[in-house]
């Protein structure tokens, strides 16, 4: 083997990752500050009034989380993943610093008007510009930095096969432990300090974040972009349109498939949506070429991403709840008695209590849990990604009930003696029932979608984890106002559940209820779709990942005691083994029965 084959070996793995690492949670150091702070920024500074300040809010990171799919389907498409991140990392550091100079000059700041929206001329301009370059950043980075770090791992191989399992829960961890710096110090400074010095830590933290990424570049598994997903999703539906009166063949046999180069990935016929096989029919008298006809495999490449719709929309409420716990929670947190001892908490840091759970619970659940499921489930994560949905679905309706029950007692104490309210830790209970629904449905969901997603679009898939929070966070915005409004007609007062500055003329536990019946529903919803969803299956049996036959390897090393050749392998095995549990034995299963078909 040669020098340069060496050196190609040691790419990737968890190496390569650990500069990943160092990003997501610098970076969600400065995300998760803003996301729990910010409220309070256009309240008390940008003077928005309540609700305006919480869909401002909501606003914002719905179209963060939106242009996500923007970063996604460029790294799919034109510039590699590393080349996006860097490049959509750029622009957010921009929009940070231009965020900072206005919060720190007395005269960008709006004068107090009473209106819902004091923002007005130039001062709006650099607020909004500023505001949204930060989403598009922000956004791009997110859209290709989870499959770039998955790209660090090859499911054909069945050790890395098993550490990209342990990835997705290591890369929460980083970015739970940077949201806890976020969610303590940075708020801590922006709100009893000055706000611009909490951006300028954040702007400061962000720059390096980047930088490392940038340093690791040696070490990376960078995958160039193929062929654009949308043009080939466009083929699909354009040629099955076409050919939408010819009939099917008898035997899926019969349909076009290209088996020219073996490095293509190929994926197995299924009958869902045989609609789209018409797609596939290669007529007579008629060249194969495109917008003619289509692959077996690109057309199940469409049916794969139009399987995972429902799975995605179906995630869309436990997300509208999340965006409560950042805007109402916050605010009645402002409302509640701050002190511990002598210690004044600002209200934005209660997030904290679901964070310090995450971070414990975590290595527990990779250290502990998988092992165990593995060897009950033979699954490489010891349960499917849609089971670990389902848990926090069920987490988030529990959170939205519980949430309504404490705001009940918080209101009447606030009515009953302003002068005592009840401790801000009574926040903590459906802050940590909902960090653990957060725990399992956000790695569920980017595993799944990075799993599931054809090679061309696994970016672009990855990135619909975000558009659910994205169409979360605008749900969130036209519920308050449809809530305001209806609520406005109906009740006695002719006010509505959520209206004025004052939280304690509000109904504010109606609202959290209505959220926990419609997040009921809506795990029966759920149940059907992931039920009804077929995994995906490569054709190619290069692509299985044996685990006996991992085990046997080792043996024969062991046995025929090959130290050069094991020598020459560790440097690669603890690259991709890393920090997970991967260590663990299990019987050999196939990747076929890893997903569970």
């Amino acid at each position: 083997m040669g020098d340069k084959e060496v050196k190609e070996e040691q790419k990737g793995g968890f190496r390569a990752s650990m500069f990943i690492f160092v990003l997501s949670a610098l970076d969600n150091m400065g995300f998760v500050a803003n996301m729990a702070s910010l409220v309070l920024y256009f309240y008390g500074v940008m003077h928005f009034d309540l609700s305006n300040s919480a869909n401002t809010l909501t606003t914002f990171l719905g179209s963060t989380f939106l242009l996500s799919l923007v970063g996604g389907f460029i790294s799919d498409t034109y510039l590699n993943r590393l080349t996006t991140c860097l490049f959509f990392g750029s622009l957010e550091v921009l929009a940070l610093v231009m965020l900072t100079v206005q919060a720190a000059l007395d005269h960008l700041h709006p004068d107090s008007c009473g209106k819902s929206s004091c923002v007005k001329g130039g001062i709006a301009v650099m607020f909004y510009t500023s505001l949204y370059l930060l989403a598009l950043g922000m956004g791009g980075v997110r859209g290709s930095l989870t499959a770039f770090g998955a790209d660090q791992f090859d499911e054909k191989n069945p050790r890395e096969a098993k550490a990209l399992a342990s990835f997705f829960n290591w890369l929460l961890l980083s970015s739970t432990l940077g949201s806890i710096i976020g969610v303590t110090g940075v708020v801590w400074v922006s709100t009893q300090k000055a706000w611009h010095w909490g951006f300028t830590i954040v702007t400061v933290a962000s720059a390096i974040a980047f930088l490392t990424l940038a340093l690791g570049k040696p070490f990376y598994r960078v995958k160039t972009p193929g062929q654009s997903p949308i043009l080939k999703i466009t083929q699909v539906i354009f040629v099955a349109f076409k050919n939408r009166k010819l009939p099917l063949p008898e035997s899926h046999e019969e349909l076009y498939e290209v088996y020219e180069s073996a490095k293509l990935e190929r994926i197995a016929h299924t009958n869902q949506m045989r609609f789209l096989d018409r797609a596939s029919i290669l007529q007579q008298n008629i060249e194969p070429e495109a917008w003619k006809v289509c692959s077996v495999t690109q057309v199940e490449e469409v049916k794969i991403l139009t399987r995972m719709l429902p799975i995605l929309a179906s995630t869309i409420i436990m997300n509208t709840c999340l965006a409560q716990l950042q805007t109402f929670s916050v605010q009645q947190g402002n409302m509640m008695n701050l002190k511990l001892g002598s210690f004044t908490v600002p209200a934005p840091s209660i997030p904290v209590i679901p964070l310090l759970f995450m971070s414990l619970l975590i290595p527990i659940y990779e250290f502990m849990f998988v092992p165990f499921a593995r060897k009950i489930t033979h699954h490489p994560s010891g349960v499917t990604p849609l089971q670990r949905v389902g848990v926090g679905l069920v987490l988030s309706f529990i959170s939205m009930a519980v949430a309504g029950i404490v705001e009940v007692k918080r209101r009447d104490q606030g009515l009953k003696d302003p002068s005592r309210p009840i401790s801000l830790f009574w926040l903590s209970f459906q802050y940590a029932i909902f960090g653990i629904a957060d725990m399992f449905t956000l790695v569920g969901l980017l595993e799944f979608f990075y799993r599931e997603a054809p090679e061309t679009m696994k970016s672009l898939s990855t990135s619909f984890t975000y558009l659910s929070m994205s169409l979360g966070y605008f749900l969130s915005t036209v519920f308050v106002d449809v809530i305001n409004a209806v609520t406005k007609r109906v009740t006695p007062s002719k006010q509505g559940w959520l209206h004025g500055l004052d939280l304690n003329q509000n109904n504010l536990n109606l609202f959290y209820w209505f959220l926990a019946i419609l997040s009921c529903v809506n795990f029966f919803n759920y149940l059907y779709w992931a039920s009804w969803y077929k995994y995906k299956a490569d054709e190619d049996s290069n692509s299985m990942v044996n685990l006996k036959t991992l085990k046997s390897v080792d043996e024969e090393e062991k046995k025929n005691g090959k130290v050069k050749a094991k020598e020459s392998s560790q440097t690669s095995e603890a690259n991709t083994e890393g920090p997970s549990s991967s260590d663990e034995t299990d019987d050999g299963r196939n990747s076929r029965e890893w997903k569970h078909r």
